[in-house]
């Protein structure tokens, strides 16, 4: 049950842990579970419907939060005028912590004063990480849709918001659609087995049901690799006018950490890694179309931000000396804030760019794909098929949501179960154990960037 990490040196573009971790590494890991959620939305239908479903505003407490919410103020009345009443706007502590989070959580959001049918279901984040807490993104994506939007400059979100409202308005009366896949076939293990496990599967789900009403109008192929330009078939491939969804899979880019590469990290970190000596860069996707008018999935380590602290961070202090020093470089520490990395905001913030991207904001695992050696792409295909038949960017990411729910579970009922037998567990199921609780760090960290409600511009399926 190898995991491998989609993790490289920017300057060098090697692997930081070329090789996969094996089960005696795991076994003797002290891991545990999260709380479950504390409740669901009707889930019977609807889900993307905005009356039904409700869209509201996450900003930080004070002056900072107003000015953001000014500059999305088009988007706020168009979803208004959408769901036929005002967007919930809810005013967050700056810097919440996990338990702060969650008590934020049940005491205002889900604060019965409320009723359950005007809670809102698809949440829009404004501000970075060091405003408005992953810890409190990720404790309200446990059962509601969740997006974030965090740019540099005042301009990256009237840009957006323009976008998003320009599309909405010239949406094609004909579902027509591309998938399309790209690996960074650089050689390394975990690549190799991103291809493999992941992207042909998806490829081959495809294939199986390309002639079902729910994917006419949509077309698939896999992008080229060509190691001398491995960056031209895809930026090529995502200049084209139709609307796209994307699944990259490759390293995210590693930098050092300290005062002395703050800078660089913002800039770098979680840029693509496509060969030893190419990177995509914000640069490459600030201007000129790239996926207008679609969606990227961004499969790398650290490819849609860095937290302050590592969801990793217990499990590679028990994993030795030369694990923690190696990967627990790449949090933002002391004085470095957190950040929403500069490869999807230039994206987002390209009039002719994407509408949303969803990937990682922390070290990403194969582990998100193979669950104990059994093949779990039909999860991430569940999302990119959601995408291409026009369900909306939040209610797409719900298989996602709904797996670690479920694994979360899971990974409760078995500390459940050893506390009763005394804690005793065999070698072979504590390193199971080991792999299901680095499968729940790896789904937790998957987050959506952009407004959780857009949708690709056609119509959606006639199918649900």
């Amino acid at each position: 049950m190898p995991a491998g990490l989609l993790l490289a040196r920017f300057e060098d573009g090697q692997p930081v842990l070329p090789e996969d971790i094996e089960d005696a590494l795991l076994a003797a890991l002290p891991l545990q579970p999260l709380p479950p959620p504390s409740r669901l939305w009707d889930a019977h239908g609807g889900l993307d419907d905005l009356a039904r479903q409700r869209w509201g505003l996450v900003i930080p407490h004070g002056p900072e939060g107003d000015r953001l919410l000014s500059l999305v103020a088009p988007l706020r009345a168009a979803r208004e005028a959408q769901q036929g009443a005002p967007a919930q706007l809810y005013r967050v502590p700056i810097g919440l912590d996990e338990m702060s989070a969650s008590i934020w959580k049940k005491r205002i959001f889900h604060h019965d004063d409320l009723p359950e049918e005007e809670r809102a279901r698809y949440l829009l984040i404004l501000g970075d990480l060091d405003l408005v807490s992953l810890e409190l993104q990720q404790a309200l994506a446990t059962d509601a849709y969740v997006g974030r939007l965090a740019f540099a400059s005042d301009e990256g979100y009237t840009r957006y918001v323009d976008k998003v409202l320009r599309w909405e308005r010239i949406r094609s009366p004909e579902a027509r659609t591309r998938l399309l896949f790209y690996t960074a076939k650089d050689g390394s293990s975990a690549t190799t087995l991103g291809h493999r496990e992941l992207v042909k599967p998806c490829l081959d789900a495809f294939e199986t049901r390309r002639h079902t009403s729910a994917l006419r109008g949509v077309e698939a192929r896999e992008l080229d690799y060509d190691p001398r330009t491995p960056e031209r078939a895809l930026l090529e491939a995502a200049r084209d006018p139709i609307p796209a969804v994307l699944l990259s899979v490759s390293h995210g880019a590693s930098l050092p950490t300290g005062e002395a590469h703050a800078s660089a990290r913002r800039s770098a970190q979680g840029a693509l890694v496509l060969s030893e000596h190419r990177r995509l860069e914000d640069a490459d996707v600030a201007t000129g179309p790239f996926l207008p008018g679609g969606m990227w999935f961004c499969f790398a380590c650290f490819s849609a931000g860095t937290p302050r602290r590592g969801l990793y961070t217990p499990f590679l202090k028990n994993m030795g000396a030369a694990y923690e020093r190696t990967l627990s470089q790449q949090e933002a520490r002391g004085e470095e804030r957190p950040f929403i990395a500069a490869l999807p905001q230039a994206a987002l913030a390209n009039p002719e760019g994407p509408l949303a991207v969803m990937g990682h904001v922390d070290l990403a695992w194969s582990c998100g794909f193979l669950d104990n050696g059994q093949r779990t792409s039909s999860r991430f295909w569940r999302v990119l098929r959601a995408i291409s038949r026009g369900h909306r960017a939040g209610n797409a990411l719900r298989a996602l949501l709904d797996v670690f729910n479920e694994t979360n579970m899971e990974l409760t009922s078995r500390h459940a179960g050893d506390a009763l037998r005394g804690g005793t567990r065999a070698s072979m199921d504590l390193a199971a154990q080991a792999y299901l609780w680095l499968q729940r760090q790896d789904l937790m960290a998957y987050v959506l960037l952009g407004d959780p409600a857009v949708r690709l511009p056609h119509p959606p399926s006639p199918e649900t």
